[in-house]
C-alpha cells in the first residue's frame, strides 16, 4: 500500500488518507482481504497523528470498504453486492443440504437459476 500525504493540499490530511485507501480497493490495487498496517504503524509512517489515522479508519468502515476484526487487525472488505451475495449463497447451500440434495443437484438448481436470470444457454 502506498500512500502520500500533501501537505499544502486543500483536503485534510484523514481524507487524503481516506481516499487514496479507497481508491486502491476500487482499482483492485488492494486485494480483498488485505491486511491493511495499524492505525499506530500507518500514522508513524506518514509522519501523521494517530488520531488522523484513525479517523480515517473509521470512515472508510462506515463506507463499508474497510472491516476491523478485534485484535486480528483491519483488512480490506469485499464489495457490498460480493458480501450479499455470498450471505445469500451460504443460505441457499444450507437449505439445500437440509433438504437432502447432494451437492451435483443444489449446483445445477443453481446454475439453471442463473441462465434464466441471465438470459444465456
Amino acid at each position: 500500500m502506498s500512500l502520500k500525504i500533501h501537505i499544502d493540499d486543500s483536503a485534510p490530511p484523514y481524507e487524503q488518507v481516506r481516499a487514496q485507501i479507497s481508491e486502491q480497493a476500487r482499482s483492485g490495487a488492494l486485494p480483498v482481504g488485505y491486511r491493511l498496517p495499524t492505525v499506530r504503524g500507518l500514522a508513524e509512517s506518514l509522519g501523521l497523528a494517530v488520531n488522523t489515522v484513525a479517523k480515517a479508519y473509521r470512515a472508510l468502515e462506515a463506507d463499508g470498504v474497510i472491516e476491523t476484526r478485534g485484535r486480528n487487525g483491519t483488512y480490506l472488505a469485499a464489495p457490498a453486492a460480493t458480501r450479499e451475495a455470498s450471505t445469500a449463497a451460504q443460505a441457499y447451500a444450507e437449505r439445500a443440504r437440509r433438504l437432502g440434495l447432494d451437492h451435483d443437484t443444489a449446483l445445477a438448481a443453481v446454475r439453471d437459476a442463473l441462465r434464466a436470470a441471465y438470459g444465456t444457454d
